[in-house]
């Protein structure tokens, strides 16, 4: 079975950037099992995983803009102090924010002085090229919950009770 829309899907990775230092990996670990064409992955990873089949390995390089985007300064701003009021803030602690048009963004803070806190709503890997190391270790249907609910329900179909 290949690769397609609305195939439950299973794989083992491990991403690296371009330098070959390890960002991230389901090895040793359970595998990723996700819902494929519903957006649970990065789309160039997502390019990458069409008409494959479970038991196949692959490398993907994936660039920065078809993995978690290139880098935008205007994410990076300074915010009053003021509202951190009470709490002992400090470099790479992360928050959830209000975004400019007030949906929720996460922000990890750069630098703290003594009247701002300076913080980035850049995805930490934005801007780097990506390489994915891949294992398919699963492809298989679909149940009808599982599209009805628009995520797996386990490795198996079952959901955990």
């Amino acid at each position: 079975m290949t690769i397609s829309q609305d195939k439950v899907v299973a794989i083992h990775y491990t991403v690296t950037n371009q330098t070959g230092d390890e960002l991230d990996s389901s090895k040793g670990g359970e595998p990723l099992v996700f819902l494929f064409g519903h957006g649970s992955l990065i789309p160039g990873l997502e390019q990458a995983l069409i008409g494959k089949t479970s038991g196949e390995t692959f490398k993907a390089d994936i660039p920065a803009a078809e993995a978690y985007g290139e880098r935008h300064d205007a994410l990076t701003q300074a915010v009053p102090k003021t509202m951190f009021e009470g709490m002992d803030v400090a470099p790479g602690m992360r928050f959830r924010a209000a975004g400019p048009e007030g949906q929720e963004q996460s922000v990890i803070i750069l630098e703290v002085t003594d009247t701002d806190v300076i913080v980035d709503g850049n995805h930490p890997l934005a801007g780097i090229d990506l390489i994915f190391d891949v294992e398919i270790t699963l492809v298989r249907d679909a149940t009808e919950e599982e599209l009805a609910h628009g995520h797996v329900h386990g490795i198996d179909g079952q959901a955990d009770h």
